[in-house]
């Protein structure tokens, strides 16, 4: 039933997207738009966002949803961002060292041993979106429910949230390259991570039928594809692929 909710939710947003194409080719020549056209926003900026704007891709995954392997920590250098610094700090203690299905569980807190639990990274969405309120991204609120006081994290800038919205539409609609090992590694990675975590669909959502329909056409040729043989081909991240059948498997 969510899903069926959820679904039919797209399906208005599109709707009214198409309605408001309509009114605009009927509105007259010499009268001009007050409003920029979705996707058309800040087009000088799509190369990337200034570096108070960086994102992760974990944070990209948050703001979106408003074959085993040994790991090995090749390089032990800060990265900057506390969460990843963590995550490798454990790898980098850790012998002898664990598959990738292996550290997505115990990074995640999946794991049944009670030895382990200390490789849990605590309070990961809380902590991504305070990065996001410093980034000027989200702001932070306090909401009374009834008893007591609950601390939100409201968009405040937009802009940020629509350009990676355009950015994921674009990888699988103007940008598609039918080839996985030819897109940017990044946005293949970000678009992997944000299926497992149910939110891609919320890229989509602003989108006609059949552009939504297409979107997600490509999406299930990549979530179809093999990890195990992607990995193995010129050029391939073979990290990204591992990440890939840990989670799709």
């Amino acid at each position: 039933m969510t899903s069926l909710v959820q679904r039919s939710s797209g399906l208005v947003q599109r709707r009214t997207e198409a309605s408001r194409c309509a009114a605009d080719k009927e509105r007259p020549s010499g009268e001009e738009d007050q409003e920029p056209r979705r996707g058309e926003e800040h087009d000088d900026d799509d190369t990337g966002d200034s570096k108070e704007t960086r994102l992760t891709l974990m944070e990209e995954v948050l703001l979106l949803g408003l074959k085993d392997r040994e790991v090995i920590c090749k390089s032990d250098a800060q990265t900057g961002d506390v969460l990843l610094d963590e995550a490798l700090k454990h790898i980098k203690d850790t012998q002898p060292p664990e598959t990738v299905q292996s550290w997505i569980e115990l990074l995640s807190g999946e794991t049944w041993n009670p030895l382990k639990l200390h490789y849990q990274l605590r309070n990961v969405r809380e902590r991504l979106a305070k990065n996001l309120v410093e980034k000027g991204v989200l702001t932070t609120e306090k909401q009374n429910f009834l008893l007591f006081d609950m601390t939100t994290h409201p968009l405040t800038n937009n802009n940020i949230k629509q350009r990676l919205i355009k950015r994921v539409q674009e990888a699988v609609l103007d940008r598609w390259v039918n080839d996985a090992q030819r897109m940017d590694k990044r946005l293949l990675a970000l678009i992997f991570l944000a299926h497992s975590s149910d939110v891609l669909e919320n890229a989509f959502a602003p989108l006609l039928d059949d552009q939504y329909d297409l979107a997600m056409k490509r999406v299930r040729q990549l979530m179809e594809l093999e990890p195990e043989g992607e990995s193995v081909k010129a050029n391939a991240n073979e990290l990204l692929w591992a990440v890939v059948a840990a989670f799709t498997k």
